[in-house]
């Protein structure tokens, strides 16, 4: 799972750690409430079914130890892990009988650039009468996604933009009534609601996707801005500090453009809390007074009392193609319909050695998805009655960098967004057992909840909630990307109550995981893991595409939804 900041940026390295608290004293109550709703029912909704044996503890473990072995050398895009990988994943395809992509092959080419970026050591702030000189990784953090040797901003002025979100449907505009084309715009973290003095605006305290950095970025440079800078607070980042500086510092891995980035902000950043509260001194501002207005409706954004910004950041740039992996299943009767099953291959290869250890093998992440792929894609083969619709298996690159290859996949669609029922989203599932909930990530999207209820029903299973809808988990792994782009996501699994230990083993368990494991060389196969709680899921998954598959109508978001929209658009065109 993602989001190194790719590593900051993945909620995976500080947010299962929050969690486990809070789903200890509340997974109860969720549950009481969730087992009460009466599952999904469908004209069309299909009968329980067997699970099919070809999803078992077994076939998981073979391929989890296949991907994750030593020989992979870490899956990392444009490293002989990649083409290892990769070229595993085709033959299984081709071994299973599935056939390639409508262009004959079994690869999808992803071209990305990869930008090393070293920053000026200092960030100069100018102004009337007090100037400030912040220290690179201390005060701030800097990068750039423009594709050139480097790139400087000098003496440009700076605002603030609240939040730095136009939501027109919330009646909400951060730059309403601001230029600023050539400057540098500093706004918060998180979205507007976070800061639940109000619950009614945006989704309260769940995250939106006006929250994420990444949508930051990209609204600033829609308005010209020459940078923009995040002010860093743990509470609503739900990250540190730290996590910020280990994404900001490494090497990141863009989609190359056709215009080498050059719609880009120049800089792009973060400032630490104190570093804020100190540039908002120098301007004559208050940073408390000035959180409290952008919270509130109405807030007006204002120039930083005459401050200008320079600073500079050298880049060393290479570009290569990685791949997607992505096989069909044709379908009997709607073949021109499909249903995406994806997990993403790459993890972070050979690197820091610990413990003696330098292969970042990520048999968790996403070993156990890539497992889960192959064995519904093994399931959906054997099973004697082939399914209506054709079912897509994508294995994308590039999510530990920031959900590259299912954000390419998405604009280069090789299947029409408007004919893809749904995508299937298995990410990050846990060795340790079978479980007694499902917890669905961004729970109140899309009716394809009401299908994982009916499906978690036939297993004796619960729908949890998202327990920290806050850390915004739905925007932060590949089924966003087609999320974005209209098309119904699930992300789902259990993780929360196991079936024959509890709540408190498994919370123990995970928190060792995210201890001594995550984004390290210790995210190794072990023979002793219980993985018959990936087949439960795997089965659950698997259940959930054959009911779609026969079936004639396509799930829908829910009303409120910030993906609805795209969806009307995109069906408007059929």
């Amino acid at each position: 799972m993602s989001f190194s900041f790719q590593q900051l940026l993945s909620w995976r390295q500080v947010a299962p750690a929050c969690l486990l608290g809070a789903a200890l004293t509340s997974c109860q109550t969720q549950s009481t409430t969730t087992t009460a709703a009466a599952p999904a029912a469908t004209a069309e909704a299909t009968q329980p079914a067997a699970a099919s044996p070809a999803i078992s503890a077994a076939t998981i473990g073979k391929y989890l130890q296949e991907v994750s072995a030593d020989e992979m050398m870490g899956r990392k895009p444009f490293t002989v892990g990649e083409e290892r990988s990769t070229k595993y994943l085709a033959d299984q395809f081709q071994r299973l009988g599935l056939q390639p992509s409508p262009d004959g092959s079994y690869f999808q080419p992803v071209p990305l650039v990869e930008i090393t970026g070293t920053p000026s050591p200092t960030m100069q702030i100018k102004g009337k009468s007090q100037n400030l000189s912040f220290q690179y990784k201390t005060d701030f953090v800097a990068f750039t996604q423009r594709e050139q040797p480097q790139v400087a901003v000098t003496n440009s002025p700076l605002v603030f933009a609240g939040y730095g979100v136009v939501a027109p449907e919330y009646g909400w505009d951060d730059y309403a009534g601001l230029d600023v084309k050539g400057k540098t715009v500093v706004v918060l973290v998180n979205d507007p609601g976070n800061a639940g003095n109000d619950t009614t605006l945006f989704n309260g305290k769940a995250m939106t996707y006006y929250g994420r950095w990444t949508y930051k970025y990209e609204e600033a440079a829609r308005h010209g801005a020459a940078g923009l800078l995040i002010v860093h607070d743990t509470k609503p980042a739900a990250y540190p500090w730290s996590v910020v500086l280990s994404g900001a510092i490494s090497p990141k891995l863009r989609a190359q453009t056709a215009n080498k980035g050059a719609d880009k902000c120049a800089l792009e950043g973060w400032l630490t809390l104190d570093a804020a509260k100190k540039l908002f001194q120098a301007a004559g501002q208050n940073y408390d007074q000035l959180y409290a207005a952008a919270n509130t409706k109405g807030f007006k954004p204002r120039p930083l009392g005459g401050l200008t910004l320079s600073t500079s950041i050298q880049n060393k740039l290479r570009r290569q193609t990685s791949r997607n992996v992505l096989a069909v299943l044709p379908g009997t009767t709607r073949a021109n319909e499909y249903i995406i099953y994806s997990a993403h291959w790459d993890h972070f290869g050979v690197g820091k050695a610990i413990a003696g250890d330098s292969i970042y093998n990520g048999a968790v992440d996403d070993g156990t998805g890539l497992a889960a792929l192959l064995s519904i894609a093994e399931a959906f083969q054997q099973a004697k009655e082939k399914p209506q619709r054709s079912i897509v298996f994508l294995a994308v690159t590039g999510e530990e960098q920031g959900l590259l290859g299912s954000a390419y996949y998405a604009q280069h669609p090789p299947y029409p967004l408007n004919k893809t029922v749904a995508d299937l989203n298995m990410d990050m599932l846990w060795p340790y057992g079978e479980m007694k909930d499902l917890t669905v990530i961004g729970y109140g999207q899309s009716e394809l909840e009401d299908y994982a209820r009916a499906a978690a029903k036939e297993q004796d299973r619960y729908i949890l909630p998202d327990q920290q809808p806050e850390t915004g988990m739905f925007y932060r792994s590949d089924h966003f990307n087609f999320a974005h782009v209209g098309v119904p996501s699930l992300y789902a699994s259990g993780g929360f109550e196991s079936r024959t230990s509890g709540k408190a083993t498994i919370a123990q368990q995970r928190q060792n995981y995210t201890t001594n494991m995550y984004h390290k060389p210790a995210d190794q196969f072990d023979p002793s893991w219980d993985l018959s709680g990936i087949a439960q899921d795997a089965q659950l998954y698997f259940r959930v595409g054959q009911r779609l598959a026969a079936e004639t109508t396509f799930p829908q978001w829910r009303a409120g939804s910030e993906f609805k929209g795209a969806r009307d658009k995109s069906m408007g065109g059929q």
